[in-house]
């Protein structure tokens, strides 16, 4: 009888493990591409709707294009390093009530990534140039600060928050001094064949002008293999839940597809 029990576990086991190893690769695709700690070169096409601020009928738009480029540790620099790149083009109300459209500011950061195993840390410098096409696209300042990354990576999912802090050095003078900092939460739940649920709105801190906005989200997003690259589409409504300040986001809707270039 223990001899029976022992085949049909075996068969049975036999039966699952190519679920358990779909299934697992699945997170383990998801994780990659959601995790802003991962070394490999990426490029991402994301959008910011704000159909309606607070206190006005007004309506914004951002366009990311965002580009992700990782370097193995030298001699000079015994870690990794991810560079990441993110051009905005943005839609803002223009002095004459209409709207502006055109390319915003362009924020650089370098990551140094000092810890990989367990949860993973890192911390660099960041800046942003005045490329705006417009004034009301852009703070005509340039800035320059802090970024940190900490992921915890699980079959579950993603766990963690990337921080920025960056204010004003140079550029116009006659444009306001800035000083703000950003906290994006990051919260991902895998699910099967490649699907997850999503919260990653960025809580926004205006430190010169004492406002702020914290959006929460809830989306859902899935990722798929192409070849070699991972790809990976998600929708994900942003509901600001807390502000100090006028003419924040009432609610945004995030969109965006990730592409991950494999080996």
């Amino acid at each position: 009888m223990s001899k029976k029990l022992g085949i049909h576990a075996l068969l049975l086991a036999s039966s699952l493990a190519p679920v358990f190893c779909a299934l697992a690769n699945n997170a383990e695709e998801a994780n990659k591409s959601n995790n802003p700690l991962n070394l490999a070169p990426g490029a991402n096409l994301q959008d910011y709707y704000t159909p309606k601020l607070f206190d006005s009928n007004l309506h914004t738009n951002d366009a990311l294009l965002r580009g992700t480029l990782p370097i193995a540790p030298n001699d000079f620099i015994g870690v990794p390093q991810l560079l990441r790149a993110t051009m905005p083009i943005s839609t803002r109300p223009d002095p004459h009530g209409g709207y502006s459209t055109g390319i915003g500011d362009l924020n650089l950061f370098d990551i140094f990534l000092l810890k990989t195993d367990g949860v993973q840390f890192g911390i660099g410098p960041q800046i942003t140039a005045p490329t705006a096409a417009e004034d009301e696209l852009g703070t005509g300042k340039w800035q320059a600060g802090l970024a940190a990354v900490a992921i915890d990576s699980s079959p579950r999912g993603l766990l963690g928050a990337l921080v920025q802090y960056q204010s004003s050095f140079a550029g116009d003078h006659d444009r306001a001094h800035v000083e703000t900092a950003t906290l994006q939460p990051f919260i991902i739940h895998n699910l099967e064949k490649g699907w997850y649920l999503r919260s990653t709105g960025t809580w926004t801190f205006d430190l010169k002008n004492n406002t702020h906005y914290i959006p929460i989200g809830l989306g859902a997003g899935k990722v798929w293999k192409s070849g070699s690259n991972i790809l990976n589409a998600f929708l994900e409504p942003q509901w600001t839940v807390e502000r100090k300040g006028d003419g924040v986001p009432q609610f945004t809707l995030f969109a965006g597809i990730n592409v991950t270039f494999g080996k």
